[in-house]
């Protein structure tokens, strides 16, 4: 939370109205905030006073605020409420539409959407109308080529959703599919169409029929099935783009005929948490909701080098088996050593059959691996793909189904 100028709000009684619109706001962005917490946030800033801003920000934050996940969309509607005093305004310009070339365009910062949202009551302001001027200029502007609502929504950031496009997204993460190649194993299946002569069965066959051999058996490889193995990021900085990509592993986990052998999900900040039982929920929100209970550290820091090291020494083993594919879902923005991450990088590629890492981060147009940590990551990888949104996940079945693709790796390298 930035530090703020002492805050100066009258003693007046008017103050218990603004904090229960201020609580109708975040109930509409969808925090769980009943009655029984507005009273006690009255009666918390009647105890504690509010001639400090930040004294003040913290008593209604432990009041309204009991998931990490909330803590971004508080923040911004609290500063948004109780801070600008041209919030109005702003908002507005965030919901309503800009024209490319006429105005504008500027993205919202996180959670943004939602606080305006929340605020405005999901009403977006009516433009002024202009008078008809005969002489006046017109604008024609043609629209054949511009991007359908659910086009727009695959190509947008998850971090610049509002409230509803976030529900949208999920829906469509849900229908998303991610279907695997069978590998095939060095075991053998009987096949009349078979490539290969089976002896064995040739002569067995022979020996029932008095050792004459009227046919000749055929066989072919065995196909067999992947791990799916997820490697999430839930620090502060990946926070929103995990929870989007655990409600599209949902999907893929509970999906049968995809091809996956188990797919096994794991999340990472300061400890490494298995959550792969959770995802067997076939209800969505409560499969996110335990997996988030036991994962303690959502949106703290970031151990990349200790949580690998943890995964190669306890679950490689047990869930690397029959050419496993691993997918990372981090930004690489490590305080560990880089040396050490490195080593655990290139364990974690040796023991699986593809290495495939999705980092937000590549939405920028000038992304260069400057970070430490990326640098050491970046040469252990067999494909380096952006993952912010739905689009990026729809091209994860490309790069799976491609063992040549390695996706903005090639790039990258020729830049460290």
């Amino acid at each position: 939370m930035p530090e703020y100028a002492p805050i100066e709000i009258p003693e007046n009684p008017r103050l218990a109205q603004n904090i229960i619109h201020f609580a109708r706001a975040l109930r509409r962005a969808g925090l769980p905030v009943g009655p029984g917490r507005v009273i006690d946030a009255v009666r918390a800033v009647e105890a504690a006073g509010f001639t400090d801003r930040m004294d003040f920000y913290w008593t209604l934050h432990a009041c309204f605020v009991n998931r990490p996940e909330h803590r971004v969309v508080f923040a911004q509607i609290f500063r948004l409420y109780w801070r600008d005093p041209r919030f109005l305004e702003h908002m507005m310009s965030l919901m309503l539409p800009a024209v490319r070339g006429v105005q504008e365009e500027k993205l919202a910062q996180s959670a943004e959407k939602r606080a305006a949202q929340a605020l405005l009551d999901d009403k977006i302001p009516e433009l002024p109308q202009q008078e008809e001027n005969e002489e006046a200029t017109k604008v024609e502007i043609d629209a054949s080529m511009t991007m359908s609502a659910q086009e727009k929504l695959r190509s947008l950031d998850f971090e610049q959703m509002s409230t509803e496009e976030i529900a949208q997204a999920k829906r469509m993460l849900a229908k998303l599919r991610l279907p695997v190649k069978p590998i095939l194993s060095r075991r053998r299946m009987a096949s009349a169409q078979g490539h290969r002569t089976d002896y064995r069965r040739t002569i067995r066959a022979a020996l029932r029929q008095g050792g004459e051999i009227r046919t000749i058996a055929q066989a072919k490889q065995r196909p067999r099935w992947p791990n799916l193995v997820v490697l999430c990021d839930i620090s502060g900085s990946m926070s929103q783009y995990s929870r989007m990509v655990l409600h599209f592993l949902h999907a893929v986990a509970n999906e049968k005929g995809q091809g996956w052998a188990r797919v096994h999900a794991f999340t990472f900040g300061t400890r490494l948490t298995n959550i792969t039982r959770h995802l067997a929920t076939r209800d969505v929100d409560a499969a996110l909701k335990a997996a988030g209970a036991e994962a303690q550290d959502w949106e703290g820091g970031t151990r990349i080098g200790q949580c690998l090291h943890a995964f190669n020494r306890d679950w490689s083993r047990r869930v690397m088996g029959q050419g496993a594919v691993v997918l990372l879902i981090t930004d690489g923005l490590d305080r560990d050593d880089a040396g050490a991450l490195g080593k655990e990088m290139e364990r974690l590629h040796l023991s699986c059959r593809r290495l495939i890492w999705l980092n937000p981060l590549l939405r920028w147009d000038g992304f260069a691996p400057k970070a430490t940590g990326i640098r050491a990551m970046l040469p252990h990888v067999d494909s380096f793909r952006a993952g912010h949104s739905i689009a990026t996940l729809e091209q994860l079945a490309e790069a799976i189904s491609r063992p040549d693709d390695s996706g903005e790796k090639a790039r990258l390298m020729a830049l460290l």
